[in-house]
């Protein structure tokens, strides 16, 4: 690992759930929900977040579709088991498979567009019925690559992780006792069967940490990381990707009218 990545875990941990706090209450609430994958993130935040308000006033929601991995339910459980958390399973099959046969011929991505975009739905519905707010589960890595569904599972009330790189999260997840079976398998949006993050982007999340942490944190340019080692296809490809991508980082623009009324 990146030493520049390398992380004071109680430090981060006490700047994090304070951050939880100060979101929370400012909303006037005690409460939160999490959609709980049973991926590393998501089981992150809600180590965080039990951590900042207690078990009681979390709600974590699976949302399994049809074509997940059991095992993915199966992990969530166990983060549910470990903290005590509330828990509510939704299968969100019916509702998926309804807007997917408007258009049977749809590719893959864009039936995980769907999913992870009626996960949120469910989210946001639940968080009105709870008087809480969504926790946002998204790293930084994730960010800057666009590795992420708009209004799906980028949409959230605040985003305790969106500053950590990948491996970040991992470290900090060890910190807090996250069970080793979530930290160690291989990171899937488990949109379909078989799909992972690193074989969908062609690089691991190690190498891509390291990149970006020279390429934007440190504003290295093309000849520099040439200079680290990094591959120029890759280098690259991810460029290409931060700047197509940067749409999804920002706030939908407003057209201003201010200056031309009189």
């Amino acid at each position: 690992m990146l030493p520049q990545l390398k992380l004071d875990a109680p430090t981060v941990v006490s700047l994090l759930t304070g951050f939880i706090h100060e979101q929370i209450t400012r909303a006037g609430l005690s409460r939160a929900v999490i959609g709980l994958s049973g991926g590393i993130d998501s089981a992150l935040s809600t180590y965080l977040t039990a951590r900042t308000l207690g078990p009681d006033h979390i709600l974590c929601v699976m949302m399994p579709y049809r074509t997940s991995n059991p095992d993915s339910l199966a992990h969530a459980r166990l983060v549910v088991d470990q903290l005590g958390v509330r828990s509510e399973t939704i299968d969100i099959t019916p509702m998926v498979d309804a807007l997917i046969a408007t258009d049977p011929g749809m590719s893959p991505v864009r039936k995980g567009n769907i999913m992870a975009r009626e996960r949120m739905i469910v989210l946001f519905d639940r968080s009105f019925r709870e008087q809480a707010l969504v926790v946002g589960t998204g790293n930084k890595t994730e960010g800057y690559l666009g590795y992420t569904t708009l209004y799906g599972d980028s949409a959230c009330a605040f985003n305790p992780l969106g500053d950590l790189y990948k491996t970040q999260v991992r470290q900090l997840s060890r910190h807090l006792g996250v069970p080793d079976v979530i930290i160690e398998k291989a990171p899937s949006a488990d949109l379909w069967m078989g799909q992972t993050d690193e074989g969908e982007l062609g690089f691991t999340y190690e190498e891509a940490d390291r990149l970006l942490y020279f390429m934007i944190d440190q504003q290295y340019d093309n000849a520099q990381l040439a200079e680290e080692g990094f591959d120029p296809a890759i280098v690259a490809s991810v460029r290409s990707l931060v700047q197509r991508n940067a749409f999804k980082r920002r706030l939908p623009p407003i057209a201003t009218i201010a200056d031309t009324e009189q």
